[in-house]
């Protein structure tokens, strides 16, 4: 998609960018003839700006440079990017004891490539998660910008600058909205055992494998956390494809992705003693 965007250039919006489509003038590509500007609504100068800004466009492409193109889409554009730089995108959950107070940590962190999903744990290797983090050059999150990434920073004392797409405005802008499990949901997406289980439930989980011990608490977190995790990929590429649908592009479609293996599984016995021993909370 992002060889047909015109509105990372200057003067170039919405409206205008949807004339040039609707003219036949549809990619890049059409800007490499330097006479091509007779069939714009573009004066010579103008045109001749326009196709030196792409050259530059094509290479920080090819240097796989998502920050430059953010740095010249409006945020509502910004799912343009996906499809040319999954292959340094990470998805990303954290879990935490809480909402972001002084005493408040991550408990459990997972981040997902498409290819492997890597999962930390606090008092292990949850270092180890600030460092993978840099591997990556664009992010996608579900509430990122308003929980995750600031508690992120604010715990490691990190620079997190990634180039972000947030799937909660995102979907929104889709009309769907209420929550990442109502979204799934609505996308067709079920959490079979987890079905229930939400980020209240994941501090009751750390509660329980810390005040016990149960590996099965942890296990269970864990099942949580990457689950919310790989269920970013699918909604990424359903909201990307319901976006390509409000364009000329349709045949850009991404297929659906395999969901990887998650390697723990939740245990539905102590999910049901927590809900009844913690029943008054929710």
């Amino acid at each position: 998609m992002l060889r047909h965007t015109f509105v990372h250039l200057p003067g170039i919006g919405l409206k205008t960018e949807r004339s040039l489509w609707q003219n036949g003038i549809h990619s890049w590509e059409f800007f490499h003839d330097e006479h091509a500007w007779m069939r714009t609504p573009f004066g010579p100068r103008k045109f001749e700006a326009l196709r030196s800004r792409l050259e530059v466009s094509r290479e920080r492409l090819c240097a796989l440079d998502p920050a430059y193109f953010a740095g010249a889409l409006a945020p509502q554009h910004l799912w343009r990017l996906f499809a040319d730089f999954r292959q340094c995108a990470a998805f990303l959950d954290i879990e935490t004891t809480g909402l972001g107070g002084p005493y408040d940590h991550i408990t459990t962190a997972a981040l997902y490539d498409g290819r492997e999903v890597f999962y930390y744990v606090h008092g292990d290797n949850l270092d180890s998660f600030a460092l993978d983090l840099q591997k990556y050059k664009l992010l996608i999150t579900y509430n990122g910008s308003c929980f995750d990434l600031p508690f992120i920073r604010n715990y490691f004392g990190l620079v997190v600058d990634h180039i972000h797409i947030d799937l909660r405005y995102l979907l929104r802008s889709l009309g769907y909205g209420g929550g990442l499990k109502r979204c799934e949901r609505s996308l067709g997406l079920d959490r079979a055992e987890l079905n229930g289980v939400d980020g209240y439930f994941a501090v009751l989980l750390w509660r329980e494998y810390r005040k016990t011990g149960n590996a099965r608490a942890l296990e269970t977190l864990l099942a949580y956390n990457m689950a919310d995790t790989v269920n970013l990929e699918t909604l990424m590429v359903q909201a990307f494809n319901m976006k390509l649908s409000e364009t000329p592009f349709h045949e850009l479609r991404i297929p659906l992705p395999r969901p990887p293996c998650i390697p723990f599984k939740p245990d539905a016995a102590l999910i049901d003693e927590l809900r009844q021993n913690y029943f008054g909370v929710f």
